[in-house]
C-alpha cells in the first residue's frame, strides 16, 4: 500500500497508524532504558563525570550526523526499509552499554545508539507524516505522546531491574530483543510515500525555498531547547531556588513531563479546529506564560504549575513543525525533515548547557529568561506555518 492509495480508501490505514505508534514507543523505551542506567553504566566503567559529559556530547553528535544520513535515504531507499533497520540497528547498540568496560568501549557503542537514534527518528516521523496524509485530521501529535509513554514504561521497568540487582548487561540486552522484535513485527504494516495524484506532476514541482525550511528549522530549535531546558533543569530548580528535598524536586519534571504527554494526546484534536499555526503560536504563549510563573513566584505549589503549563504549551508545536516540514515537497520530505529535526535536536542539546552557563553568572531561574524569550519569539514566527498549511 502506498501513500496515494491511502488518500483513496474510505477507510483509514490503522494498520500503519498502530505500527507508527510502535516505533515510537520503541524509540522512547530504548532511550529512557539508557538513561536510566547511566549511573550503574559510569560506576561499572569507571569514568567521571566530565568523561560521561564528553561521551554524551559524541552521542548526541552521532545522532545529529544519523539524522543527516537517514534523511536523503528515507527519499531513496523507502521508510519500509529505512525505519525497521534503524530500529534494528538501535536495539543491537542497546546492548553495547552494558558490555562497555571502559572509555572507549562505552563511546564506540554511544555512537552507535546515537546514530541509531537519529536515523529512527527522521524515519518515524517522515512515516507518520505519511500515515497521517491518510486521515482527514491531524495525528502527528500522539505519536510524539507515544514516545513519552514508551520513556515512562523504561522508568519503570529500569527502576524495577534495578532494585532486584539485575546486571544492566542482561537488562539493555533484554530491552534490545524487544526493540528488534518490535521493528520486525512493525515493518510489515508501514506505508510507503509516493506523490498523490492530486498534487502537480514531477516537472511543474516548486523546490521549497530555503528560508522557509530554516525558519521552521528555528522554531523548532527553540522550542526543543525549552523542552531540554525543563528535562535538565526543573528538578535543580525545585532544590536549588526553592530549597525543596530531592524527592520533593522530582516532582517539577514530573509536572511538566505528564502535562506535555497529556497535551500531545489532545493537541491533534485542537489542531483540527485551529490549525497547526494557531498550536504553535499559542502553544509558545503558553510556555512562556508558565515559565514566567516559575521565574517569579518562589512557592512551590505556584511553581509546580508553572513548569505544568509550560510542559502543556510546549506539546503541540514540534509535531506540528515536523508535519509541516514532511509536507513541504513530498519527493524530498526526509530530507527536508532531516534539517527541520536535526535542528530541533541541536536546541535540544545544547538548551541544558546554555543555561548551566548562564547560571555561573546569575541565579537559575533568572536563566530561564532564556526559553522565555525564545516561546515568544516562536510566537511571533509561527504564521510561518501558514505558507505551508495554509491554516
Amino acid at each position: 500500500m502506498t501513500a496515494t492509495d491511502t488518500r483513496s480508501q474510505t477507510a483509514p490505514p490503522r494498520a500503519a497508524r498502530v505500527a507508527t505508534w510502535m516505533y515510537f514507543g520503541l524509540n522512547g523505551f530504548a532511550v529512557g532504558m539508557w538513561v536510566v542506567h547511566i549511573p550503574s553504566i559510569e560506576q561499572k566503567t569507571g569514568i567521571t563525570h566530565s568523561t560521561l559529559g564528553l561521551l554524551l556530547l559524541v552521542l548526541g553528535g552521532a545522532a545529529f550526523t544519523g539524522m543527516q544520513v537517514a534523511g536523503p535515504l528515507v527519499d531513496k531507499l523507502g521508510q519500509r526499509r529505512l525505519v525497521p533497520a534503524a530500529g534494528i540497528l538501535l536495539g543491537i547498540a542497546l546492548a553495547g552499554p552494558g558490555l562497555a568496560t571502559n572509555w572507549w568501549t562505552l563511546g564506540l557503542t554511544l555512537i552507535l545508539i546515537g546514530f541509531g537514534n537519529g536515523s529512527i527518528d527522521v524515519g518515524m516521523n517522515a512515516q507518520a507524516v505519511v500515515v497521517e496524509r491518510g486521515y482527514p485530521r491531524p495525528i502527528m501529535a500522539a505519536f510524539h505522546a507515544m514516545w513519552s509513554i514508551g520513556g515512562a514504561i523504561a522508568a519503570v521497568v529500569g527502576a524495577a531491574t534495578l532494585r532486584a540487582d539485575v546486571p544492566p548487561e542482561i537488562t539493555l540486552a533484554s530491552a534490545g530483543v524487544v526493540c528488534i522484535l518490535l521493528s520486525l513485527v512493525a515493518s510489515r504494516f508501514l506505508l510507503e510515500a509516493t506523490v498523490p495524484p492530486e498534487e502537480p506532476s514531477e516537472g511543474e514541482w516548486v523546490k521549497p525555498p530555503a528560508k522557509l525550511v530554516w525558519a521552521l528549522g528555528g522554531l523548532a530549535f527553540g522550542l526543543m531547547l525549552s523542552e531540554g531546558v525543563a528535562n535538565d533543569w526543573a528538578a535543580l530548580h525545585f532544590r536549588d531556588i526553592l530549597g525543596t528535598s530531592v524527592s520533593t524536586a522530582a516532582y517539577a519534571y514530573g509536572a511538566f513531563a505528564v502535562a506535555m504527554t497529556v497535551g500531545r494526546f489532545l493537541t491533534d484534536r485542537v489542531a483540527a479546529v485551529v490549525g497547526p499555526a494557531a498550536i504553535v503560536r499559542w502553544g509558545a504563549a503558553m510556555a512562556a506564560v508558565g515559565l514566567t510563573l516559575v521565574i517569579v513566584v518562589p512557592w512551590v505549589p505556584a511553581a509546580l504549575v508553572g513548569w505544568a503549563v509550560f510542559g502543556l504549551g510546549l506539546a503541540g508545536g514540534v509535531p506540528q513543525l515536523f508535519t509541516a516540514a514532511g509536507n513541504l515537497d513530498p519527493r524530498s520530505s526526509g530530507a527536508l525533515m532531516a534539517r527541520v529535526v536535526g535542528l530541533g535536536y541541536v536546541g535540544l542539546l545544547a538548551g541544558p548547557a546554555l543555561i548551566g552557563g548562564l547560571a555561573h553568572w546569575m541565579p537559575l531561574n533568572i536563566a530561564f529568561i532564556l526559553p522565555v524569550v525564545l516561546c515568544v519569539l516562536t510566537f511571533f514566527g509561527g504564521p510561518v506555518l501558514k505558507k505551508n498549511t495554509g491554516r
